[in-house]
């Protein structure tokens, strides 16, 4: 029944875009490209939006014409960037670049929340992918492995450090707990920065957290990464193995996207795609993303990321009703 519920939802959503993307035949996109374009995100500097977007936004102002811009508008679980993007002008000069939570999470969780993005954002693009890493620090100086870590955690509770209650890493470790069987406690923090340090200050066991922000702290060792919740390693990580090698079948794969007002015309998603997609194809590009984790990744064409997009809301959607997550903050 869940499922033919869901169903539904995407399909109405998805009448909803082409709708709407009719109507918005007889806009004109003229002047597109005139002026700045804004990237709007939902997080402080340093977390895997910030990052993702000042690596994109040179080359992407290049690719349009025009200079880009990113603006940090943090707070209410990265919705305070999405609600002002849905405010805009649907014109393409302001956009929301965003990791699944934002996207996907909070509005399910959200008591009120400020927008649902079934009803007022569309997809241009998938523009990477990425996994949470399971990580530790001084707390437990004698894990040395993942499955250590399921050992232990059959034994005594084990604390997991998160970016916030209703984060796309607090329903990661909810499918571990549901896995696992394993005594893990999640403790949520506002934001990644203060997770993250607690980790390694040793006030939690450990985190599992969005790789971007925590690559550079593994590799100069105040982090000790166990395991990525991908199919397969990642290129930052290499030596890091996966969940699923000592949990079969685990598997929490994020991933970052650019978005648009719903009543944006066509011809101007179809710049931004084009704008995106020579953005991506650069080696140096490339070559940054993968530094930080994120494995440049677009879809055939913006409807297939929209229609992603929906299924990925109704998937989510059913752990978050079977988990009964609330978000307080």
């Amino acid at each position: 029944m869940l499922r033919t519920r869901s169903s539904i939802r995407v399909k109405q959503w998805l009448v909803t875009i082409t709708l709407s993307l009719l109507a918005g035949m007889t806009a004109q996109a003229e002047g597109f490209g005139s002026k700045p374009v804004t990237i709007m995100v939902g997080f402080p500097a340093g977390g895997s939006n910030d990052l993702v977007a000042r690596i994109i936004s040179g080359p992407l102002g290049e690719a349009l014409g025009t200079s880009v811009i990113v603006e940090n508008k943090s707070g209410a679980a990265g919705t305070i960037a999405g609600a002002a993007v849905v405010r805009s002008n649907p014109d393409g000069h302001t956009v929301l670049l965003s990791t699944l939570s934002p996207i996907i999470v909070s509005p399910q969780v959200m008591k009120n929340p400020s927008y649902i993005t079934t009803r007022d954002l569309i997809g241009v693009n998938m523009v990477g992918t990425t996994a949470e890493t399971i990580a530790i620090g001084a707390a437990l100086p004698n894990v040395k492995t993942f499955a250590d870590l399921l050992a232990l955690a059959k034994t005594r509770e084990v604390t997991l450090s998160s970016s916030g209650s209703g984060s796309f890493p607090h329903l990661a470790i909810e499918l571990l707990i549901e896995a696992s069987g394993g005594k893990f406690v999640h403790v949520p923090y506002k934001g990644a920065t203060p997770a993250i340090a607690d980790t390694i200050a040793g006030h939690v066991d450990g985190t599992l957290m969005d790789t971007p922000p925590i690559v550079a702290m593994v590799q100069d060792g105040r982090l000790r990464a166990l395991a990525v919740t991908s199919d397969k390693p990642m290129q930052a990580l290499a030596t890091v193995p996966t969940v699923g090698e000592s949990l079969q079948g685990y598997l929490a794969l994020n991933w970052v996207g650019m978005f648009v007002p719903l009543k944006t015309p066509p011809e101007v998603i179809k710049q931004l795609n084009d704008a995106l997609a020579k953005t991506l194809a650069r080696p140096d590009v490339i070559a940054q993303l993968n530094k930080i984790a994120v494995a440049p990744n677009m879809l055939a064409t913006p409807a297939a990321f929209q229609s992603f997009v929906a299924e990925e809301y109704a998937k989510w959607g059913a752990v978050i009703k079977k988990a009964k997550i609330e978000q307080t903050d």
